[in-house]
């Protein structure tokens, strides 16, 4: 049996102990990067730990610290409450706004990890006040920073363009930017209606009028109210998103750096929002991504990729391709996946028997919406910011719909955009 193979093998195996005798995926993970990586493949550990999510580690645990500190000192209740002024009131239009948002600062230049990690936190606020789906709000945050992400001035939209360029194929920037945003907004259309989403109120609702705390009492500290503390808090969040999107700083190193900021005037606060950051999240994905790390080193991703792109049929193995780049991209690199497989796709595309317009997009599309995946840089972050959940159980529900993402997707582009030969 193949090193490739193995890896493969034990990728599974960790799943199944997993899910059947509740340990931390994580943790199980690093366990089998280090068998894997030592046994196997002979790597040291300094070459193990080079797959660690480093950057990814940061800004789950900044994002999350500085949120926890605007939940502690209730700002995240302001902006629900703002927000829902801003909408009449109308709660069911939230999602909606959410997803727009998120749209909007990828399709002018925000990477999705970056929109998401600025909106999700207050979405997900908004969601445990009215008692709106968790993963319904996730979704809707995820596809709608997916929806705009292949917009001609976007990081992903213009990656993908310029790999277009480099291997001389044909592309069309405006077919990549509508076949990403059309298939968003239908699986947004989707969720929203099996989500409970028709079922939220369209009248309009006081904002005074969320959900109660386990005590059967409004929340004691006054929502309307702007202190020092909420004041300094709104503008480190303006300062978090100026920072991401027009000077292109780290999401994560900014958040840490505004969130201990904020805690040297108001320690009370930090100390409670440090005890917040969602430990265990962050050892699932970091454990998990660096296992991957593995598999990439060891060629087993481009071993899978060169399989399937020497077949001989080229709308199945356009097909295999598709999926090939929605299950590793539900676990690492969307842009990474990307940049890797439209090459591979090369040899059949020069053929002409597949249409490149197409099968570009059906790949981009293929590789990204998946991300609502918990082991996603985006599905971790809705993970780690969602308040109020039961977590695990959370968890479940993200790793399933990442599933059919992975399973239904691919098929329906394939149809959609390869099968008709476009380009």
């Amino acid at each position: 049996m193949s090193d490739e193979l193995i890896s493969i093998l034990v990728l599974v195996v960790v799943f199944v102990i997993a899910t059947t005798r509740s340990i931390n995926m994580g943790a199980l993970s690093f366990a089998a990067a280090f068998g894997v990586g030592e046994l196997v493949a002979d790597f040291s550990a300094d070459h193990i730990f080079a797959g660690f999510p480093g950057d990814l580690f940061v800004v789950l645990v900044g994002v999350t610290y500085l949120f926890a500190l605007a939940r502690a000192n209730g700002t995240t209740d302001w902006l629900v409450h703002a927000s829902i002024r801003l909408v009449g009131g109308r709660v069911a239009l939230i999602p909606w706004v959410m997803f727009a948002i998120s749209g909007v600062l990828t399709a002018i230049g925000a990477v999705s990890p970056a929109a998401v990690a600025i909106v999700a936190p207050l979405a997900l606020s908004f969601a445990a006040r009215y008692h709106i789906s968790p993963l319904l709000m996730g979704a809707m945050v995820v596809h709608g920073a997916q929806g705009g992400g292949f917009s001609p001035i976007s990081i992903y939209g213009s990656i993908v363009n310029g790999i277009v360029d480099r291997e001389k194929l044909p592309g069309n920037e405006v077919t990549l930017f509508l076949a990403s945003l059309v298939v968003n907004l239908i699986i947004a259309a989707v969720v929203f209606v099996v989500c409970g989403g028709l079922k939220l109120p369209r009248t309009p609702v006081a904002a005074g009028e969320a959900r109660e705390d386990d005590t059967g009492e409004a929340p004691a500290e006054a929502e309307g109210r702007l202190t020092p503390a909420r004041i300094a808090t709104l503008s480190a969040l303006v300062v978090l998103v100026v920072a991401v999107l027009a000077f292109d700083l780290d999401a994560g190193l900014t958040s840490i750096t505004l969130a201990v900021a904020l805690s040297v005037f108001w320690p009370d606060h930090g100390k409670k929002a440090v005890n917040e950051v969602t430990w265990p999240t962050v050892l699932l994905i970091c454990g998990v991504l660096t296992y991957v790390g593995v598999l990439d080193e060891m060629g087993t991703i481009d071993y899978a990729g060169k399989a399937v792109s020497d077949i001989g049929i080229p709308l199945l193995a356009a097909l295999l391709l598709c999926y090939i780049g929605a299950i590793v991209s539900a676990f690492a690199s969307s842009v990474g996946i990307m940049g890797a497989l439209i090459p591979l796709a090369v040899p059949f595309l020069a053929q002409g028997d597949i249409g490149a317009v197409g099968m570009i997009a059906a790949l981009a599309v293929s590789a990204t919406v998946v991300d609502v995946s918990p082991f996603s840089t985006n599905g971790a972050l809705v993970l780690a910011n969602a308040p109020d959940v039961d977590r695990d159980r959370f968890f479940r529900q993200l790793m399933v719909y990442g599933g059919i993402m992975v399973v239904a997707v691919p098929p329906v582009v394939w149809l959609a955009l390869v099968v008709p030969g476009l380009g």
